[in-house]
């Protein structure tokens, strides 16, 4: 907090500071324990009539009232990490695009509008192989449902071209026209991230769902996890058995699609005998970048070095490509895999989050990221 030269806490923050990441203390009638503060860190998103919205890292979006203020001052855009290759959100932004590629996107200025959307089987398991424009078997004809909102939402990278109000209808009507909801993926949490277009998309009653991290690390320690991995099989291919470890349901042709895409996409598998594989992961080497995901392991089996043997043998296969770092992505909740992650020598870089259009339906099909 701002301290005068008398001791006094003072607030050193305006409406020009609109934009900025600030850190403020402001007076709470009921606070936990007698406390009478509480601090608030993150992008000052708006400051109107009266109340400010500061955005936090994580997204959330916190109000305070101008009269309860006690100390604000203007503080470094972003805070250092505490380990992992450098990058800029946008560049791991585009990467991380890369991997989850949609089956057709179209642009609106710098913003590319993203979907993959399918027919979802019946049994909600994978669908059968089938020659072009003939219906997989078990696949019931007219239920569509677009495969990870990774691959379903607009990625604004820059300016639409168009004044936003302007670009979230045009947003809306292109996702309508596919019988998809429209979602927006933004960044916060980074140097330069997206703060702003959240409270915007906010203020027009726009709905955050599923908000996640980004995670990096240095791939050689993955690929080295001290010890020898052994019977992961790598294909270039997602098969019938890795599909059946697969925990997302509905695999239709579009999410095959989504899967296989990518630079150089790997895939691992751990067998289990009978029945599906006692592990799977999945790989996309881009440039100096390894990008993990779908790193499923039976529950029965869990706890055994499982994850870490289908990493490490991946990784190993994106050094031989020339990378030399790693992403992820992890939902919050998921503390098994944060925990995991952790170890290995990965931390959080950004968070991103989805925002469904308010007049749109919830997601048929694969919800998650």
């Amino acid at each position: 907090m701002e301290i005068s030269a008398a001791g006094r806490l003072e607030v050193r923050i305006t409406t020009a500071d609109v934009g900025k990441r600030v850190s403020v203390r402001s007076l709470i009638e009921h606070g936990p324990s007698g406390e009478k503060f509480t601090d608030t860190v993150g992008v000052l998103t708006s400051w109107d009539n009266g109340v400010l919205r500061i955005t936090r890292k994580s997204g959330e979006s916190v109000r305070v009232a101008e009269s309860s203020l006690v100390a604000g001052k203007v503080v470094p855009s972003a805070p250092a990490r505490r380990r992992g290759p450098a990058a800029s959100y946008e560049e791991l932004a585009r990467v991380s695009a890369r991997a989850w590629r949609p089956v057709e996107s179209e642009r609106l200025g710098e913003w590319e509008l993203r979907a993959a959307v399918g027919e979802v089987p019946r049994d909600g398991g994978p669908p059968g192989r089938s020659a072009p424009g003939e219906r997989p078997p078990g696949v019931v004809a007219g239920r569509r449902a677009g495969f990870t909102r990774r691959a379903n939402s607009a990625l604004p990278l820059g300016d639409p071209g168009v004044p936003l109000d302007e670009a979230l209808t045009a947003v809306r009507g292109w996702y309508a026209a596919r019988g998809l909801p429209a979602y927006v993926q933004t960044t916060t949490g980074a140097e330069g991230a997206q703060e702003p277009l959240c409270a915007e998309l906010e203020r027009r009653g726009w709905v955050r769902e599923v908000t996640a991290e980004l995670w990096v690390g240095p791939l050689a320690p993955v690929a080295d996890p001290g010890g020898e991995p052994s019977g992961v099989v790598l294909s270039r291919e997602a098969d019938e058995a890795w599909l059946s470890r697969y925990r997302r349901t509905g695999v239709s042709e579009a999410a095959l699609r989504v899967l296989h895409s990518g630079p150089s996409v790997w895939f691992a598998t751990v067998p289990g005998g009978p029945g599906a594989p006692a592990a799977i992961g999945r790989c996309v080497v881009d440039g100096r970048w390894a990008g993990f995901a779908a790193v499923e392991v039976d529950p029965a089996r869990r706890r055994r070095g499982l994850a870490t043997a289908v990493m490490a043998a991946l990784a190993r296969r994106a050094l031989d490509e020339g990378a030399s770092a790693a992403w992820l992505q992890v939902e919050d909740g998921n503390a098994g895999a944060r925990a995991l992650y952790d170890r290995m020598g990965f931390a959080a870089h950004h968070a991103y989050h989805h925002y469904r259009a308010p007049e749109s339906s919830a997601p048929v099909g694969d919800g998650a990221l």
